[in-house]
């Protein structure tokens, strides 16, 4: 299929978001007819002023005639006011429900899309290349449209006064066609390449100022600095392409209005001489010529806007049209879950045929707490991930409450879960927000009561402003501990089934961890809780703990009766910890 085919698809695409705003768009069309029309009547009527009046020395409708120019002009000032208004509204409007549409479909996709995508390349489709379609129409093809219509008109007009002049000067008209070709296509790849170093320069800045404190931790300054160098300096060298088309081009088009306005003066001097044309036709094509060159000098930059539209809407229309979404065909509703869990033979693998789980099965009762033990990546966080759907199972069934999970709606499905992560994820915000996450079913007393709970009520007071408190991007103001009970309050507060701890203590000091694991005894209360721990002596009382390798399962059992296996690898690894320990 070729480009052109391609542009043209996604150029149909892009009309169909006029849908939603129609009567606007047409509107604004129709705005852009009437200005086409309008300007090609005034070098007419100047024309008839030069001629019949100040010419022939007779002033007679001299008044009459200036009124109308004036009345035209007005008339072109209002039209092209409004016109320019409602390109730019519909342009917004288009872009505030794009970008809508996009951020609803990105964040319903699957986990797995977030896991290769950098979050610059997501932002970059979501602000600026949503921003580049905006101008498709605010600056774009209807502008397009009204300077062919112009040109047309203008034309036109200029054959009408004199058929022989008008072909004189548009003798230069196909060098300026072929050099806006050429303009087009050379600037539509470099503005290709500047759209991809934008997303890349994104990716890089947003990865690395999230990362900033390891930079500095590893004297990396210098080395992030020189790569940064080299991404902006490939931007600015795709930037400077076009700066040098522009550059040419422009020239250009004006050496060719001289040229065409050199032929005018001296063809149209011949037939005035000869007396078969009037002077007036000097001023007349002196403005024909003008309109004529102004379309097409703005239309070569309005044909690059639209392309660089196209470009961004490729690569929109591509991430709206990623399915990469769990399929919801679930039509199960629960109002409440008892919790309990099945494996039943269940295989995973992130890629086709690596799997990092092997015919796993196991069975959890609810209100119970099963704890996951294993080395980094024998499938711990992998098994935690399935639950709800994160990612989808190869092989096998996962059963909630002894009914497929495939079974459930999505969003019941997710209800009956609350997690707590290791690297706790808090939003720039109150503290009452990042609990609650807006919810408005959930109020402050409800936040305040499991803040008293988990023991965070009196360390929350302490701060300024207390639930009111601010604390900034992903909480960087707070401790880790502080952190990792706030997420136990938030999960606390949604009042799951089903409690998810993954290694929810490993990163915290043993002041912090007894607090914590207070916390924790309060949270598993009465629902099931799946436990994962490097610290084995925080699953001494879990009901059931299962030891995994390479995503196979070796052992299973309390912990008293794993202690009693003879050289099992949950007993070496309990008493290497506690040997550690002491």
């Amino acid at each position: 299929m070729g480009k052109e085919t391609t542009d043209w698809q996604t150029l149909k695409r892009i009309f169909k978001l006029t849908d939603p705003f129609k009567k606007r768009f047409y509107i604004t069309l129709c705005l852009g007819i009437v200005l086409a029309t309008i300007a090609p009547i005034r070098p007419i009527l100047i024309e008839d002023a030069i001629d019949k009046n100040i010419v022939q020395q007779t002033g007679i409708g001299l008044e009459y005639i200036c009124l109308l120019i004036f009345i035209n002009i007005l008339l072109e000032f209002v039209i092209r006011y409004i016109f320019t208004l409602q390109s730019a509204v519909l342009g917004q409007s288009i872009m505030k429900y794009l970008r809508t549409k996009l951020f609803n479909h990105v964040s319903n996709l699957k986990v797995s899309y977030f896991d290769k995508t950098p979050v610059g390349i997501t932002i970059t489709r979501t602000i600026n290349d949503i921003e580049a379609i905006n101008n498709i129409f605010s600056e774009g093809i209807i502008a397009i449209i009204t300077d062919v219509l112009t040109l047309i008109f203008v034309i036109g007009c200029m054959f009408a006064i004199d058929w022989k002049l008008t072909l004189v000067c548009l003798t230069t008209f196909p060098f300026m066609i072929w050099a806006t070709y050429v303009f087009k296509e050379k600037v539509r790849v470099s503005f290709h390449t500047v759209r991809e170093k934008v997303a890349q320069l994104n990716a890089f800045v947003q990865e690395r100022i999230s990362g900033m404190r390891i930079i500095q931790i590893f004297n990396a300054q210098d080395r992030e600095f020189k790569k940064f160098e080299k991404i902006n300096y490939e931007h600015y060298k795709a930037n400077d392409k076009s700066v040098l088309y522009f550059s040419i081009f422009f020239p250009f088009v004006e050496i060719v209005l001289a040229v065409s306005m050199a032929l005018m003066l001296w063809f149209g001097s011949k037939i005035v001489l000869e007396e078969t044309a009037n002077i007036g036709i000097f001023a007349a094509f002196i403005m024909y010529l003008n309109m004529a060159f102004r379309p097409l000098r703005m239309l070569a930059d309005k044909f690059n806007t639209l392309q660089m539209g196209i470009i961004a809407a490729e690569r929109v229309f591509k991430l709206l049209d990623n399915q990469e979404k769990n399929e919801d065909q679930g039509r199960i509703e629960k109002e409440s879950f008892d919790g309990s869990i099945e494996f039943k033979n269940v295989s995973f693998a992130y890629k086709e045929d690596e799997y990092v789980l092997n015919n796993i099965s196991f069975k959890i009762e609810a209100g119970k707490t099963l704890a996951l033990v294993g080395a980094t990546g024998s499938g711990k966080s992998s098994i935690t991930n399935l639950f709800n759907r994160f990612y989808e199972i190869n092989k096998g069934e996962i059963l909630i409450d002894d009914i497929n999970i495939y079974d459930y709606s999505l969003e019941n499905l997710r209800s009956a879960f609350a997690y707590v992560l290791q690297d706790v994820f808090l939003f720039s915000g109150s503290i009452l927000d990042n609990i609650t996450l807006k919810n408005p079913t959930i109020d402050k007393a409800k936040v305040i009561e499991a803040a008293k709970l988990v023991g965070a009520h009196d360390f929350i007071m302490d701060l300024p402003n207390g639930y009111d408190y601010n604390v900034q991007e992903r909480g960087a103001t707070l401790s880790v501990g502080q952190r990792q009970l706030l997420s136990f309050i938030r999960a606390l507060v949604y009042d799951p089934a089903i409690l998810v701890l993954d290694e929810a203590t490993s990163s915290v000091d043993t002041e912090s961890e007894l607090l914590i694991q207070q916390a924790i005894a309060k949270l598993i209360e009465n629902r099931t809780a799946i436990v994962v721990a490097h610290r084995l002596s925080t699953i001494q009382n879990a009901d059931k703990i299962i030891v995994l390798q390479k995503g196979n399962i070796i052992e299973e059992g309390t912990h008293q009766t794993l202690m009693n296996t003879s050289n099992g690898y949950y007993k070496n690894l309990y008493e290497m910890q506690f040997a550690n320990i002491h």
